[in-house]
């Protein structure tokens, strides 16, 4: 292993930007004639708009333009989208509501965006949405999934029991006969909190239209900006994709709440439009993110665990009701759908496994994707359940889970998913060594004697990563591929430039994709640099989400680096004059075998690029070339993590006495990120438990 190649502990590149204060994220970007925007946001969960008087807003000071949902009708701008359909066990589609980006009729949670204020100042835009006068007709509301379909409050036309869709994955007369049979049955009730998503950076926006070119430009912070391109030119109809660049610079934190396309930045693209081309900026504010942005997970479930004599689980069947708030967000229909009931098995070899899944309409933020997206939701009530039956059996949960552990692979569950390899008994072991689970017990009974509790808990959990294939989600709704592109260009003097499709938001990239690159050509990892996040730039990727990068976003580049050295090894074997059969590369030179003939990297690229020494009939000059990867399933990355607990009865203090986490990630990059991307996933956890 070289000092920066793969598997070392480089320190990031981009580092040095962010933390002097040199990043460049979107609400530091300023274009000239720029205006400020601000949102009218609606008080009320459910409402009829009466009357929306903007007369008083466009006279005060700065005020450049005032724009409500006629406004948007009028130019016929098309409604938010979900980009994945989902078809009921009747085979009925999915009940999708309108979803206008600004509303038109009627709000349906708080913080639903009514009209936008256009001004010099965001002050003066601030003050001016105040004057904003708007007449509610207040309605019935719902926010408690588990009541959505009893409610008098009907959210959406389309759906008059509010459920967007009743799904089913799975043999229930198998699994219903697995239950019946069964030695020992657990049943546990389970809520899955609704999470709001806090990202460093709250979310922003730059919409600027250029009545010169007739073409537009949005800055954002987005983890896929060539969907927001897409999805904005396509279905919002603003503008044809060759009119229409998309650029997210740097992103500060996003774990899936700005994947999504959102009404702000549509606005900001379109009404810059309307002002005659001066460019729109929005940054939310805090409490603004907290109204507005996607939230996360909001489950209710019922699950029942059957286990046999022996204490081997037989049967598992699981009812979710899953709140996805007032509107359908981008891909909010595969989240508790295909992202959870698949992941249902965890770790454990259950011959018998049925989901429901109904999804409704709530009177509050949308729900869509956070960190893991559906995988977290089915870790928990997986283990939940798990911990519960072996405390019922009265077995040690660590040995009922090592008796039901999937041992052999590949390995087919009966929810869709084969793993392809893994070792669980392995993490298990090392984990409860770290974690001194046999001491367990004489640590407890001193915290009893203190007068304090102590409890432990385990995590087997098995995620499902690098979502693929294009073929295989196409075939359960997606409205999108999830392959990868990749692009590498070779400059005359060696230097490096890699064009990817995957987008960073605080994961590394610049460094992990270096570090393949300067493994894989053996040169120097200051001279290799990643592009990224600009439509202009990049040719097309379907960004950063699930994991993928590494595993769909880096093999992308490993295949264009592979058709580098196919083509440099060409090249060289013209210089050198021998054949191409004969001409071996190994960390960063080309040797002819036999001879003392030798050229380094650099020399070849020259080379290909001089194109003195080759016939370029036969031998393209230069050196670049593109790769896209659709991968042939996901990957599964397993772990154990073991949480130890002291807890005062008296002031309901806890304190997290030790924290243990065992996870098999295969090929490490650069275990020092990995590392401190396991942190951030466990204080997260930690922040929702």
């Amino acid at each position: 292993m070289s000092e920066t190649g793969i598997g070392a502990r480089v320190k990031r590149k981009e580092d040095q930007r962010f933390i002097t204060g040199k990043g460049q994220y979107t609400d530091d970007i300023n274009l000239k004639g720029q205006t400020y925007a601000y949102f009218v946001r609606s008080p009320h969960a459910h409402a009829s708009i009466k009357s929306i008087n903007t007369a008083k807003a466009r006279k005060m000071p700065g005020v450049v333009g005032v724009f409500t949902g006629d406004d948007v009708s009028a130019d016929k701008i098309g409604g938010l989208i979900c980009g994945w359909m989902i078809h009921s066990k009747d085979g009925s589609p999915m009940k999708a509501g309108p979803h206008p980006i600004l509303a038109q009729g009627k709000v349906r949670y708080v913080g639903d965006h009514v009209a936008v204020v256009v001004a010099e100042t965001k002050e003066q835009a601030k003050a001016a949405a105040a004057a904003v006068a708007v007449s509610y007709g207040v309605l019935p509301h719902v926010v408690d999934a588990g009541k959505a379909m009893k409610s008098n409050a009907q959210v959406h036309d389309v759906a008059p029991d509010n459920r967007v869709f009743n799904w089913s994955l799975g043999d229930e007369a198998a699994t219903d006969a697995a239950l019946k049979s069964a030695a020992h049955v657990t049943k546990i009730d389970l809520v899955n909190n609704r999470l709001i998503p806090n990202a460093m950076e709250p979310r922003a926006a730059i919409g600027s239209y250029d009545t010169g070119t007739e073409s537009y430009t949005l800055y954002t912070t987005s983890q896929n900006p060539h969907v927001a391109r897409l999805v904005i030119s396509a279905f919002h109809g603003l503008a044809p994709e060759h009119k229409l660049r998309v650029i997210a610079p740097d992103v500060g934190g996003g774990f899936g709440s700005k994947i999504f396309i959102y009404a702000e930045e549509v606005v900001c693209v379109w009404a810059s439009k309307r002002i005659g081309g001066r460019p729109i900026k929005w940054t939310a504010e805090r409490t603004e993110s907290f109204l507005a942005d996607a939230h996360g997970r909001d489950h209710v479930t019922h699950a029942e665990l059957a286990t046999d004599s022996s204490g081997k689980i037989v049967g598992f069947k699981v009812h979710t009701t899953a709140s996805l708030g007032a509107y359908l967000s981008t891909f909010s229909s595969c989240v508790p759908t295909y992202l959870y009931a698949t992941l249902l098995s965890g770790q454990y070899n259950i011959a018998n496994i049925y989901a429901e899944v109904d999804t409704v309409y709530t009177n509050t933020a949308p729900v869509d994707a956070y960190r893991g997206a559906g995988r977290p939701e089915a870790t928990y009530v997986v283990e939940r359940i798990v911990e519960t039956a072996a405390r019922e059996l009265k077995m040690d949960p660590a040995e009922f889970r090592r008796r039901n552990f999937v041992t052999s692979f590949p390995h087919q569950t009966p929810v869709i998913m084969c793993y392809d390899a893994g070792d669980y008994a392995a993490a298990l072991d090392k984990a409860l060594d770290m974690a001194d689970y046999k001491g367990f017990a004489e640590r407890k009974a001193a915290s009893a004697r203190a007068g304090k509790l102590r409890g432990v808990g385990f995590s087997a959990y098995i995620e499902a990563c690098g979502i693929a294939p294009s073929a295989a989600i196409g075939s359960l709704g997606a409205g999108v591929g999830l392959w990868e592109s990749a692009e590498v260009r070779v400059n005359p003097v060696g230097s490096v430039e890699v064009l990817t499709g995957s987008h960073s938001h605080g994961q590394g990239h610049e460094t992990t994709f270096a570090q393949l690159v300067s493994d894989r050509l053996g040169i120097d990892i200051n001279n290799v640099s990643i592009v990224h996040g600009d439509t202009d730039k990049v040719q097309f990727g379907m960004g950063t989400y699930g994991s993928r990068s590494g595993a769909v976003g880096m093999t992308a580049i490993s295949k264009a680096l592979d058709k580098i050295e196919a083509k440099a090894k060409k090249v060289a074997a013209a210089v050198m004059e021998a054949s191409v059969d004969d001409v071996e590369f190994n960390n960063g030179s080309f040797t002819v075998k036999g001879t003392d003939k030798k050229m380094a990297f650099g020399e070849v690229a020259l080379s290909a690029y001089v194109a003195h020494k080759f016939n370029s009939s036969e031998i393209e000059p230069g050196l670049k070339e593109g790769a896209f990867h659709d991968p042939a399933n996901f990957v599964f990355p397993a772990g154990v993590h073991i949480c130890e607990v002291e807890i005062d009865p008296d002031t309901g203090v806890t304190t997290v006495a030790n924290y243990v986490a065992v996870d098999d990630f295969g090929n490490v990059i650069n275990p020092m990120i990995v590392e401190g991307q396991v942190h951030g996933g466990i204080v997260q956890g930690i922040g929702q438990a």
